[in-house]
């Protein structure tokens, strides 16, 4: 069995490795920008979060990319200038939780932190918390989510006496977690036996245009389950990489975002940027959000029916 390792313990690992903090200088706590953008209260966490949060890893993100520092420190500063405030990355995120340790430090008391592990045992989920929380440079996470549990097997693993549940439980307990929730975006129906199981206070899951054509879609089922418990809702693949944007579907963000914020029972959204600019454009069309019509949300869903096959792709991943 791995140690059980203290709150004392991460407490002297994160402040051992706060020198590497980008912009101790440059950047001030309070400089962070007051730009509104719609907030919504995140299920049963009780806590306010913005529509919009930063994805840490995308296939052209600068976010997860090793020999990319730079360009990631300058597109997670430019997110703290806009305003932006939930920042969500994983533990086999490449580089991702090393990067946002190198800002976020000075903001943490500002800020709604999400990381993830994809171990389905207590020990190998142990060892991944105690590695983000040093990458990250933060004694807590605000939300600490179990990584793409796509099949029922990894349920019963989860759930067993040394399974990464335990993890979880203990995390809270020594006040190194706050929340804990479940991610996939393989088979709804692991979703909602997860939910089911445990009272996870999130769930994150794919909500886009495509989705609703495909025959075993996430919602509105998954939604309908996380609501009956008052469970948030962080909404991933909201433009599908950008093929929502191939010729004769959607236009732009305003319709992808626009269609995934509508959805009743979604609390917020994660997307990645490729570079600062694309970042604004996201904050803005968030800031400027305004719930679709239904007759909207119809078009849009009319526009993706040719293409969801072929949007859908993440579903192969397990």
């Amino acid at each position: 069995m791995a140690e059980k390792t203290t709150r004392r313990n991460f407490l002297i690992t994160s402040v051992a490795a706060a020198g590497g903090i980008v912009g101790a200088n440059s950047l001030q706590q309070n400089s962070v920008s007051t730009t509104p953008m719609p907030e919504r209260v995140l299920g049963r966490t009780g806590v306010k979060v913005p529509i919009f949060g930063l994805g840490g890893a995308s296939s052209k993100t600068p976010l997860d990319k090793e020999d990319r520092e730079g360009d990631a420190v300058a597109i997670i500063e430019k997110a703290l200038e806009l305003g932006v405030r939930y920042f969500d990355t994983a533990a086999n995120y490449g580089s991702s939780e090393a990067h946002f340790g190198k800002v976020l430090p000075s903001y943490r008391s500002q800020i709604f932190l999400a990381t993830k592990t994809d171990k389905r045992d207590r020990d190998g989920a142990w060892r991944e918390l105690e590695r983000s929380l040093k990458r990250l440079n933060t004694d807590y996470l605000d939300l600490w989510q179990l990584h793409s549990v796509a099949y029922p097997e990894q349920l019963d693993t989860i759930f067993s006496k040394s399974g990464a549940i335990q993890a979880l439980e203990e995390a809270i307990q020594q006040k190194l977690v706050r929340f804990t929730g479940i991610t996939g975006h393989h088979d709804p129906k692991v979703i909602i036996e997860g939910l089911r199981r445990y009272p996870f206070h999130t769930t994150l899951i794919p909500v886009n245009a495509v989705e609703k054509n495909h025959p075993q879609p996430f919602f509105p089922p998954v939604l309908l389950e996380a609501q009956k418990q008052n469970v948030g809702v962080i909404a991933m693949k909201v433009p599908a990489y950008g093929k929502l944007f191939q010729a004769g579907a959607l236009r732009g963000m305003q319709q992808a975002m626009g269609y995934t914020l509508s959805q009743s029972g979604v609390h917020c959204c994660v997307i990645a940027a490729d570079d600062p600019k694309q970042l604004e454009e996201n904050v803005k069309v968030a800031s400027t959000f305004k719930p679709l019509s239904n007759t909207q949300l119809a078009e849009i869903e009319k526009l993706t029916a040719k293409i969801w096959q072929d949007s859908t792709f993440y579903r192969a991943w397990a």
